[in-house]
């Protein structure tokens, strides 16, 4: 410690910043100082949780309608990722749940790049907040704001409660801000840093600068292990713009103002590791989201760091015709200029890399593609059905839209499986060994889908969610049951009808025809299910299938009744395979009304 500080003297002695003498240091100061800092993150951290599981509660049916209706337009999808980042206030968020959307089929990689553009040009709100500081007393709206959410939220019920939450996180987000800024030493009036950590800090910065483009990678670097650090590219932003204009970059105003964009490119890049890790647990598709987030943001990097020089000068000339109530006071150097400054240059960067890249969206996936090859397994069908991500983000209610889709995905994966049965059983002269192997896989793959959605499901359950949502998940689960057996039913007609083929059974003209019309009634009753999969069945829709399973049950009980009589004077094992049809398809309608029921109750209510 005593080292540094002599160092330090020797280096940058026209700094007056640093001690022009030995200091003994007390210990406690700095960790005193440290917990401080810590404590404001916190509360900011904190009440950005809060504030975005409240408007996510309070406007979640809005957010998943906005995400699934981003596609087929890459514009649209840059919109979309800047409306949602917006409202969730957390890029990390808003990539992690496309890379679920991709990883269940709901987006495409084309689609899933334009959201993730957008999602980058949301986070940049958060600079513009943290520059606000020092002109606006943020501490003087946020305890009022606080005050007026805290009993909405324990007093109301329902949206209101939620409304009540996102106030809550929304006073604690600025109250953060406003404790960062009077909890992180001022240095810029030239006063001494006391503590050892500090002056550490302030001389591995005077190492770090005045070394051209060498400076902007290493700084560019501390941004990359900054965000990290704190996992939240928006806690990191305001670590760095609060830093820069307290005083800890320097007091050169332009050359902080460089050292701070640097650290913002820097956390450009360390936020797409968020969604990188989300997606360790998923499919081929999501991992491409994911390279494809880190890969645009890379980009963007590099870039900028080519003409880093002359675009800083440009924003830095911008920043000084900022209107006369947002400018420094004499004393603080300029520290305004500073934080606006880093505002102007993250979101016009942004802008610049979206505008510039968004016409080589399917370059940039078609690249990915090749980062992230297909795996054999994944074509054969092995663990290719990780339909929903098991290291789940807590993202609250927006993880539920993850399940849901999930359940969307199972029901048409179910729908093809009985088409495959129809398939076999209307091809007696072809070999069906292929076919019969690869329904034997989808119904292997279906028990995985059961079992994945249900664990994530129970997972889900834990979080903070609406007593809405937490029937919601109890009814879905029943669902993925319900499909499961309908999987194993479906497998069990095609084994049925294998056997009877390989033992060369045939069926009479009459006994094909009566299976072809129970066949139709049962698919019918099943495609019900996936036109109307967790939605609010209309009940002339549930009353329909209803009539279709007591259709259904009356068939096989006439059917088997006709078999029974046959016995007597023809083939005994062609009748009981006969008979067992029936009685499967019989199970399947069941069973397809129990999802229809199920669903309908399972459908979160509208927003």
């Amino acid at each position: 410690m005593w080292r540094f500080c002599h160092i330090n003297l020797q280096l940058k002695p026209e700094i007056g910043l640093i001690h022009k003498h030995y200091i003994k240091h007390n210990p406690m100061d700095s960790i005193v100082t440290i917990l401080k800092i810590l404590g404001a993150l916190g509360v900011f951290l904190f009440g950005m949780k809060v504030m975005s599981e409240g408007v996510q509660k309070f406007a979640g049916a809005r957010m998943r309608s906005a995400l699934a209706s981003a596609t087929g337009n890459r514009f649209k999808g840059v919109l979309t990722g800047l409306f949602t980042t917006s409202l969730v206030q957390s890029s990390s968020a808003t990539t992690v749940l496309v890379v679920s959307f991709v990883n269940v089929g709901l987006l495409t990689l084309v689609e899933s790049i334009g959201v993730i553009m957008g999602a980058n040009l949301g986070t940049t709100i958060t600079a513009w907040i943290v520059a606000s500081i020092g002109k606006f007393s943020l501490a003087k709206i946020a305890v009022p704001i606080i005050g007026v959410g805290f009993p909405i939220f324990f007093i109301a019920k329902g949206k209101m409660k939620s409304f009540g939450e996102f106030m809550v996180g929304f006073g604690l987000l600025f109250l953060g801000l406003s404790l960062l800024k009077s909890e992180v030493p001022d240095l810029k009036s030239g006063v001494k840093a006391d503590e050892g950590v500090i002056a550490n800090i302030q001389w591995w910065i005077s190492i770090l600068s005045n070394k051209g483009y060498l400076s902007y990678i290493l700084f560019m670097i501390g941004g990359i292990l900054l965000t990290l650090i704190v996992q939240s590219s928006s806690a990191a932003m305001a670590i760095t713009i609060t830093c820069a204009t307290q005083g800890w970059f320097g007091t050169d105003a332009y050359e902080v103002f460089k050292i701070s964009a640097a650290v913002v490119l820097g956390e450009n890049i360390g936020t797409t590791v968020t969604a990188w890790l989300a997606s360790l647990g998923a499919g081929t598709e999501a991992k491409r989201a994911a390279r494809a987030h880190f890969m645009f943001n890379v980009i963007g990097t590099v870039w900028m760091l080519i003409v880093f020089p002359l675009f800083a000068a440009m924003v830095w000339n911008i920043a000084q015709h900022l209107p006369e109530g947002l400018k420094s006071a004499k004393k603080d150097f300029g520290a305004s200029e500073v934080a606006f400054a880093t505002a102007i240059f993250h979101t016009t960067f942004n802008l610049i890399n979206v505008f510039a890249l968004i016409w080589f969206v399917p370059q940039i996936a078609s690249v990915v593609q090749k980062w992230v090859p297909s795996k054999d397994s994944e074509d054969s069908g092995k663990n290719r059905l990780r339909y929903v991500s098991q290291n789940l983000v807590d993202l609250g209610e927006l993880n539920i839209v993850e399940a849901e889709n999930a359940v969307r995905k199972m029901s048409a994966h179910t729908n093809e499986m009985y088409q495959g049965f129809i398939n076999v059983f209307q091809s007696p002269g072809d070999d069906l060994s292929s076919e019969v192997s690869r329904l034997k896989k989808m119904e292997d793959e279906a028990d995985l889908m059961m079992q994945d959605i249900t664990e994530y499901l129970v997972k889900c359950s834990a979080h903070d969610i609406r007593e809405e949502q937490a029937a919601s998940i109890t009814k879905m689960i029943r669902v993925v049951a319900e499909l499961e057996e309908i999987t194993d039913t479906i497998y069990r007609l095609v084994k049925l009808v294998e056997r009877k083929y390989n033992k060369d059974h045939q069926f009479t003209e009459h006994q094909t025809k009566r299976i072809g019309e129970m066949t139709s009634v049962a698919g019918q009753a099943l495609g019900a299910v996936d036109n109307y999969i967790l939605q609010t069945v209309p009940p002339e829709v549930i009353a329909s299938v209803m009539t279709l399973e007591n259709q259904t049950d009356s068939m096989r009980k006439s059917f088997n009744k006709e078999a029974i009589k046959r016995m007597a004077e023809g083939d005994i094992k062609v009748e009981m395979i006969y008979m067992d049809i029936n009685n499967q398809l019989e199970s399947l309608a069941n069973h397809t009304l129990n999802v229809m029921q199920a669903s309908s109750l399972a459908a979160p209510p509208a927003s």
